[in-house]
């Protein structure tokens, strides 16, 4: 009776399917030109500003103010006249050459913050205070006192500059540092990885996609602020960036060549954003399989 019950054990027969049409190959199907053209990045970007440059030039046009909303055609005219006369590379070179110095100092601030975070209990919670009182603080309102305190030169855009710079990058860089996995901080301690070893070759990979958002944000910041202390402060140490560009032709009524500098301003921030950082994240990030 229980042999009765149980299944046979008998193997299976295999089954041999014959393919009903066809090589039975799987050949991959080419996109059509459209759907190629759509899927690349770059040219979807250049095709949006190309849309945006339009917009404005029939906008302007239907305005017809050039005092209001002076045309694109005027704008980009007005752009190529100072840069064949020297005067915006120059005012360009100013603002970059004070931006990189204050960049700089706060990410070094920055890292020595995040370092002590990591490194002791006390650190964290220093960082968690000077954080929470001087990152709502703008960068731009310490600015009457940088010039007490550090005169009429490029010390004092170079110290609000570091304010803008310090917060954004110490944050994100101690919340990457302490999501990264459990993991690899006993790997590194397998390894008998200990402070700045421990936190190069740990820590910052495993960190890096919040670190370079952080380095983002900041720069975002600090250009802003820059641009924001040049119209205020005026002239450093002589000479003006394309903040006073702009202040300049403001009060000159040259309303195309004050649109030629907010434009270049604008330009320079997406070339960062799409050159240098997007270099980074593609030889860093993506290289890494930490995002797709």
């Amino acid at each position: 009776m229980a042999d009765t019950l149980l299944p046979s054990l008998a193997p299976r027969p295999d089954i041999h399917r014959t393919p009903t049409g066809g090589s039975g190959l799987v050949v991959q199907r080419s996109l059509p030109p459209g759907e190629r053209l759509y899927n690349m990045s770059g040219l979807r970007k250049v095709s949006l500003l190309i849309a945006l440059a339009v917009i404005w030039e029939v906008y302007a046009r239907w305005v017809d103010n050039e005092l209001l909303f002076p045309t694109f055609t005027a704008t980009i005219q007005a752009m190529l006249t100072n840069i064949a006369n020297g005067v915006l590379p120059a005012r360009i070179w100013v603002s970059l050459r004070i931006l990189l110095m204050g960049y700089g100092v706060g990410i070094a601030v920055a890292a020595a913050l995040t370092c002590v975070a990591v490194g002791f209990r006390l650190g964290a919670d220093l960082l968690e205070v000077l954080t929470a009182m001087f990152n709502p603080l703008p960068a731009i309102a310490l600015l009457p006192l940088a010039m007490i305190w550090f005169g009429l030169g490029t010390g004092s855009l170079v110290f609000v500059l570091a304010h803008s710079v310090v917060w954004a990058v110490a944050l994100n860089a101690h919340s990457g540092f302490l999501s990264v996995p459990r993991t690899l901080r006993m790997l590194g301690r397998n390894y008998n990885l200990h402070g700045i070893r421990y936190i190069r070759k740990i820590l910052v990979p495993a960190a890096f996609p919040h670190i370079l958002t952080g380095l983002k944000i900041a720069w975002a910041f600090a250009w802003r602020t820059l641009i924001a202390a040049e119209l205020v402060f005026g002239v450093s140490s002589g000479k003006g960036g394309l903040g006073w560009f702009i202040y300049e032709h403001k009060n000159s009524l040259d309303i195309p060549a004050v649109f030629a500098g907010l434009l270049t301003v604008i330009g320079i921030g997406l070339l960062v954003e799409n050159l240098i950082f997007k270099v980074i994240e593609n030889r860093t990030i993506v290289r890494w399989g930490l995002q797709s």
